[in-house]
């Protein structure tokens, strides 16, 4: 089977090659049988990716030892559920796994437009399978899965011990979808440019798949900083780590995307702009796929240090001055014919909010690679701390959050003073009471009053708009509240899902304010019977159990809860030490979860008089963050589903196609 798969590997690298040929080849001489060589040949590289991912899954779960990369990343003791998730655990795997996804989404775009964009298909289909083949050649010749050992070891190391959770089998591949997805927007954007059809054509046609990417590689940032949360025992959930960010900077360009694009749906401007910012979106990806691999940037979730960096470095410059060279040569074809009115327009709040995310997504990047730059530079790698990242991304995420209120009342073209006056008086009432509330209980922390502040203007805005559209609806259909509501947002999932995405932000910013500006810590040493108190909240430690497995030694302990004096649970924090794995220690944590805060309880070190010392953390509204991303994951999916007017305008396109065919 290693045999076999090492093989198709290479099978897999002509049959992509052969596709970007005959794509480009059915283009230039105007032969639709070699573009449809060239779609086939993108159907059989899924079929030939996909037996490879068998192939290695079944070495696996064979325990092949035999094969360096199964030696690497399993072993005999390791659960099976673990086993097949080191498939993806490690360099070689990982990128398979990256190449049978990038297989799927071309396929799935070959099946989804055979009957339509036919200008544009040859040129996408030649980018994606350009993409696959150079992933193709990354595991070829660089970090080949099927490699086989001289000396087949009894047992191989195992997974790390960090990585058996059952997250693992759930956040990686989430997370690879979100990325590889802007594959297909990328694809269409160059593809407009090749063949000239630089109009809106290829926004709609990838609109979904760019909200989809958008949609799922939120997700796996949501589900990366829950993991985060629950596995590492710092009390946090994000820390600015390098691979972190990687995944932070796509998503933030891509947000900027798709509000961009709709100024030039409805005003025909910023098609330059729109172009650049999917390019940057998937260079983005590539970039944090380089940061990954590369080694050069410590990390928890990086590989170590290999050739493979210098491939994606290649590959990294070619998209941004290929994408540089194309844009600049239909720069005339892309000129907008409309210019920006009015500072109060929604246009120009889509722009303000495109230069706040734009202004993140650079501070984010800057101090991720600071390292690499000082180390080049200087000689010696200075890395920027948490207090760097959030000096700069505290206000401008405060004006980010601020604008989202702004925006949605905010008229195309230009607002009217009256309009304006209508839109805002409820809000800002609302909001100056909000503030004085906050006065009232005690918010001195200034950061965290605007937060707060900015958060109530949002919601009252985004209300506000919701229930004028829906009592309009009612003056005009009769209709209940709650059915108003419901057929308001089923004629425009667009809009109104977009301002379901605004709640679960402002969500999410509560919680990061709460636990950010208001966490508590406590250390403790007890011995069993003795408690110690953290805010309302007194621990009690009872006894700590050794247990001894094949796979790891772990000391569990038992701590009751009480608040206010109220027994309220019983945690059991436990540390593990994995004698298997060169020792590697690992931190079960255990969390009281309330809605207004999660006591948060990790057990440092025991005695051998059964002795036991605690780091706890007071986390206020940290289950916000959680119920936000739900929110907003619910908002994106709404997005995501087809509008009335959408399926109306798709009919009469189809009409207007017949009747020009005809």
């Amino acid at each position: 089977m290693a045999e076999i798969g090492f093989y198709l590997l290479y099978i897999g690298l002509g049959v992509a090659a052969l596709s970007v040929a005959s794509s480009l080849m059915g283009v230039f001489t105007h032969s639709p049988s070699l573009i449809r060589v060239g779609e086939r040949g993108s159907l059989a590289l899924l079929a030939i990716v996909t037996l490879t991912m068998i192939l290695l899954a079944r070495l696996f779960l064979m325990d092949d030892f035999a094969v360096q990369y199964v030696a690497e990343h399993s072993s005999r003791s390791t659960p099976t559920l673990y086993k097949f998730t080191a498939l993806w655990g490690g360099q070689s795997g990982s990128l398979l796994l990256w190449v049978w996804i990038q297989s799927i989404y071309t396929a799935a775009v070959v099946l989804t437009n055979r009957r339509k964009n036919r200008d544009l298909m040859p040129y996408a289909n030649a980018v994606l399978s350009g993409i696959t083949a150079f992933f193709l050649v990354t595991l070829c010749f660089a970090s080949n899965p099927f490699l086989r050992l001289a000396a087949v070891p009894l047992d191989g190391a195992g997974l790390n011990p960090l990585l058996q959770n059952p997250m693992m089998a759930i956040h990686p591949p989430t997370l690879y979808v979100g990325y590889i997805g802007f594959s297909v927007p990328f694809a269409f954007a160059m593809a407009a440019l090749a063949s000239g059809r630089t109009g809106d054509t290829w926004i709609r046609t990838s609109r979904r798949w760019t909200l989809f990417t958008w949609f799922v590689l939120g997700t796996g940032i949501l589900l990366g900083s829950w993991w985060a949360y629950l596995e590492l025992g710092w009390g946090g959930y994000w820390a600015w780590d390098p691979v972190e960010n990687a995944s932070l900077m796509p998503w933030l360009t891509g947000t900027a995307y798709l509000h961009s694009v709709m100024i030039q749906e409805r005003r025909r401007m910023l098609k330059v702009w729109n172009m650049v910012l999917i390019a940057a979106s998937f260079a983005l990806s590539i970039l944090g796929t380089f940061i990954t691999r590369s080694g050069v940037i410590s990390s928890v979730h990086s590989f170590a240090q290999s050739s493979v960096g210098y491939y994606f470095l290649f590959f990294l410059v070619v998209i941004v001055f290929s994408s540089i060279a194309m844009i600049l040569y239909r720069l005339p074809e892309l000129s907008a014919r409309n210019r920006v009115e009015s500072i109060l327009s929604k246009e120009s709040a889509f722009l303000f909010n495109n230069v706040l995310l734009l202004g993140i997504t650079f501070a984010v990047l800057w101090g991720t690679l600071f390292p690499i730059l000082s180390e080049w530079v200087r000689g010696t790698k200075i890395t920027v701390t948490l207090t760097w990242f959030n000096h700069f991304n505290v206000p401008l995420g405060l004006a980010l959050l601020l604008l989202m209120g702004i925006g949605p009342l905010l008229a195309w073209r230009k607002t009217s003073t009256v309009l304006l006056l209508r839109s805002f008086r409820w809000p800002v009432l609302i909001t100056v009471a909000g503030s004085a509330a906050l006065v009232i209980l005690g918010v001195r922390d200034v950061m965290a009053a605007m937060s707060y502040t900015f958060c109530l203007f949002v919601l009252a805005c985004t209300a506000i708009e919701v229930l004028h559209g829906a009592a309009a609806r009612r003056r005009l259909h009769g209709e209940g509240l709650i059915s108003s509501l419901v057929h308001l947002v089923g004629n425009n999932k667009r809009r109104y899902g977009g301002y379901i995405v605004h709640v679960g932000i402002v969500m999410i910013f509560l919680g990061i304010t709460g636990s950010s500006a208001f966490q508590q810590e406590t250390t403790a040493t007890v011995k069993p019977g003795e408690s110690f108190q953290l805010g309302p909240y007194t621990l009690t430690y009872q006894e700590v159990i050794f247990q001894r497995t094949a796979r790891a030694e772990s000391y569990t302990s038992r701590v009751d809860v009480a608040r206010h004096g109220t027994p309220v649970a019983t945690l059991h924090p436990a540390r593990e030490i994995f004698p298997s794995f060169r020792n590697q220690p690992a931190t079960e944590v255990d969390i009281y979860h309330a809605l207004s805060e999660d006591l948060y309880v990790v057990l440092l070190t025991t005695t051998d008089a059964g002795g036991a010392t605690f780091k706890v953390y007071l986390n206020p509204l940290i289950s916000w963050i959680w119920l936000g991303g739900v929110v907003l994951l619910l908002g994106g999916f709404i997005t995501m589903l087809p509008d009335v007017r959408e399926r109306r305008f798709a009919y009469q396109a189809s009409l207007e196609l017949k009747r020009v065919a005809t």
